[in-house]
């Protein structure tokens, strides 16, 4: 399976009608940065998914800050948007990779079988030289079929359940930086710390100048865990973990799931406990 691809093969494409490209640009402090910037310019073709508005449903006591968009609402955006299961969809954001790599998982999640991050983003693309435009794309709306993949996903009960039998299996990552995986600094979430016996992966290393680093580098970064280790990924909100979780594919781990509510859930319910320091 291919996870991501390049500038200079997304060029070649840019007539293949049966390629469609995601702009996901995003600014968490500046909500709405990225709609902005998209129509301002953008790669042309381009339809525009915004973070909190098509992949994200409303905020409520739990689930998160980023909780899932409802499947039928995401599934009507994506239609309108000209996407069905047969196109090849390639995501971009301004090259972080986080935004990107959250559309990715919610396709695959939702059962397509084609869908990649482009490396470097839309910034990788514009310094390359390659045209942009300020065009807002129309498409006739496609007919997407839902196969939810529920073995990308664990649910709440699952994480306390693996929290409270203290069991070593699965394996619990944190995709936040290292300073509030130990508790040292914690700027949006209540309560610094880590959800308990969680190991520390902090996801921007999966990747170097907005790209993907390989599939052996990725070995690297995860290389005292066993590729058959059932895996748990989380980072704040749902979204930085979406990149370790493409990470975590791309080094062979099979068997990983989404904690799509991450700590910011598990800290919506007052009684969990959290951990500071190092594991």
């Amino acid at each position: 399976m291919n996870f991501v691809v390049s500038k200079e093969w997304l060029y070649e494409q840019l007539n293949n009608e049966q390629v469609k490209i995601v702009d996901c640009r995003f600014d968490l402090g500046d909500p709405e940065k990225g709609d902005r910037l998209y129509k301002k310019s953008h790669i042309p073709g381009a339809v525009y998914f915004d973070l909190e508005k098509q992949l994200s449903a409303p905020v409520s006591k739990h689930g998160g800050r980023h909780p899932l968009p409802h499947i039928a609402q995401f599934k009507s955006d994506i239609e309108k948007a000209g996407i069905d299961n047969a196109k090849t969809v390639i995501a971009y954001d301004g090259g972080e990779g986080s935004y990107a790599s959250r559309f990715w998982w919610l396709l695959r999640f939702l059962g397509h079988e084609n869908v990649v991050v482009l490396n470097e983003g839309f910034k990788g693309w514009v310094e390359a030289g390659y045209m942009t435009t300020e065009d807002i794309p129309e498409y006739e709306t496609a007919e997407f079929t839902v196969n939810i993949r529920r073995e990308m996903l664990v649910s709440y009960e699952e994480v306390k359940e693996v929290v409270e039998q203290e069991k070593k299996s699965p394996i619990l990552i944190d995709s936040r930086e290292d300073r509030r995986y130990i508790g040292e600094v914690e700027p949006i979430d209540r309560i610094p710390g880590h959800i308990p016996g969680a190991i520390n992966k902090f996801w921007a290393e999966g990747l170097e100048q907005g790209s993907f680093k390989d599939s052996k580098e990725q070995k690297k970064r995860f290389a005292e865990l066993d590729s058959k280790d059932p895996i748990i990924v989380y980072c704040g909100s749902g979204v930085t973990a979406a990149p370790n979780y493409i990470a975590l594919k791309m080094a062979g781990f099979d068997n990983v799931k989404l904690y799509a509510g991450s700590y910011s859930d598990w800290l919506s319910y007052e009684e969990n406990p959290v951990e500071k320091g190092k594991k």
